[in-house]
Formats: structure tokens, sequence, C-alpha cells
């Protein structure tokens, strides 16, 4: 009899707890339906409008996502975006994990270091588009002046066709502090015993790094892929401040091209259908890698 009233009290506390669990997120519940799911469900809805936020929508059906394929700067914001992104990602990546590895050597005052490389990564998008103008600067910019000081000829950067994308890109890497940190806290977490036992075996440095950090590291390696992928895609403050999406449409990001349309142009119903487009080019993306992952991510528990 004492047990059953143990197991009624045991389960009346657990519906209390979830009941004040529910309660409790339910302000975040209710901010990621109105501010995140509602508006994605009206931005779907008017994808198949015209509409200038001034006059009523008026639906066209499937026109918007016709006229896709007749804009060419459709095409140009996809590329240059792409391209973006086929620099930035292994960049990003590779950079990061052996700052990461650096790191991890047991270097001195290793907490200033991971202190210096993180603090680009929160400092506001717009303070580092102003700086990293500055720097660029085909005038008075700092690269420039080192360049003036060696001898060498003064470059364009962001201001030239050719250099706008790879200066962009980085500047990605330097705002990457956050994926060093998480590198690092990867490395630190893997077992000592593994490289003990390598070291038994003979195996050198590089073999140790191969063998044993490299597929340790994966998952983290496969996070912080992912998550640079999907940032570069979406990229628009950079542009938009630094360079407008010049020159020549160098820059000219999706992102950026689908602002122009919904806030320069008016053409709100037509930006919703790019913003769809965008979606689904991350979704299909994202899913690659996903299917990728299993032929070179390691699992430790399988």
């Amino acid at each position: 009899m004492n047990e059953l009233k143990k197991h009624e009290k045991l389960l009346s506390n657990k519906q209390f707890q979830l009941k004040w669990g529910y309660i409790f997120i339910l302000p975040s519940i209710i901010g990621l339906v109105a501010f995140h799911f509602g508006p994605m469900l009206f931005s779907l809805v008017i994808s198949f409008t015209t509409w200038d936020m001034l006059t009523p929508a008026r639906f066209i059906g499937l026109g918007n996502f016709q006229q896709l394929f007749n804009e060419p700067l459709v095409r140009i914001s996809i590329r240059v975006t792409l391209y973006y992104a086929l620099l930035t990602v292994p960049l990003v990546t590779t950079i990061t994990f052996f700052t990461a590895c650096l790191l991890n050597t047991g270097v001195k005052g290793i907490s200033v270091y991971r202190t210096i490389f993180y603090i680009p990564s929160i400092v506001p998008i717009v303070a580092s588009s102003a700086l990293w103008l500055y720097i660029y600067n085909p005038m008075f910019g700092l690269l420039n002046s080192m360049l003036r000081a060696v001898g060498l000829p003064p470059q364009n950067f962001i201001f030239s066709t050719t250099g706008a994308v790879p200066g962009l890109a980085i500047m990605a890497v330097w705002m990457a502090g956050n994926a060093v940190v998480i590198y690092l806290a990867g490395l630190q977490g893997i077992s000592q015993t593994l490289y003990e036992a390598a070291d038994l075996d003979g195996a050198n440095v590089f073999q140790r790094f191969i063998h044993i950090t490299v597929p340790m590291m994966t998952p983290i390696i496969f996070y912080n892929m992912l998550m640079t992928l999907i940032g570069a895609m979406q990229t628009f403050t950079q542009a938009f401040i630094m360079t407008g999406g010049g020159p020549n449409n160098a820059t000219l990001f999706y992102p950026l091209y689908i602002y122009q349309q919904a806030f320069r142009f008016q053409r709100m119903g037509f930006a919703s259908t790019l913003s769809w487009v965008l979606f689904l080019l991350i979704a299909v993306l994202t899913a690659l890698i996903f299917r990728s992952s299993k032929h070179w991510v390691f699992h430790e528990n399988k």
C-alpha cells in the first residue's frame, strides 16, 4: 500500500514538473510561432502574389516562380553566393581547425589567445564591416600602406571584380573565432590514452594527427562546416555596407538581391519567392552534407 502511494506521489510530481516545464517554455514557443513560423507562412502565401506593400496583393499563381528564369540577376546572385560559400567553407574549416590544434599544444596563456581569437566573432557585424572597409581602402587602407612600405603597388581588393569575393572570404575567416573555441573544446575532450597507446606503437606526430585527432574531431568538423555553409549562403551585411553589391554585381549576394527586390523595388511577392528558393537551396546543400557524413564522420559509439 505504501509503495502504491509512493508511486502515485512520484507520478503526480512528474506531472507537476511537466506542467510547469510547459509553462516556462511557453514564451519561447509563442515567440517561435509569432516571429518565425508565422512570417514564414505569410511569405509563402504572398510568394504567389504580386504586392508592393501599398496596394492590395494580387494572386498570380506561379508567376513569380516563372519569372525567376527570366531575371539574369537571379543567376548572377546565385553564382556569386555559391562562389563565396565555396571559398569561405574550406578556408574557415581548415584555418580555424589548425589554429585550434596549435592552441592545444600546451602554449602558455591559452586563455588569452582563446579570447583574442574569439573577440572578432562577437564584434557587431556593422563595426567589423567598417573596420575592414578601412583595411581594404585602395587609397589609405592598412593593407595598401603595408604594400607601399615594401615597394609593391597598391591593390583594389574588394573594389575590384576579381578581388571582392576573396576579400570578403578572408574577412569571414577573421570573424570565425567561435569555431576555434568549439574546435579547442573538442580537442581537449579527446582521451589522452589514445595518444599514449599510439606512442607505444611508435606513431609520430603526423600519424597521431591523421589517425587519432582528425577522426575523433570529424563530428565537430561536420558541425562547424555545416554552420559555416549556412551562414555563407545568408551573407548580407558585409556586401550591403562595404560594396553595395558591386563592383559590377561582383558581390551581389542572393540575400542582398532579395533585400533589393523587397525594399528598393517594392516587389515583396517576388522577394518572398526568392526567399523560398534560398531556403530550398540551403536545405538541399544541407541534405547533401548529411548524406556524405556517413562516409567520413566517425561516431565513437558506433
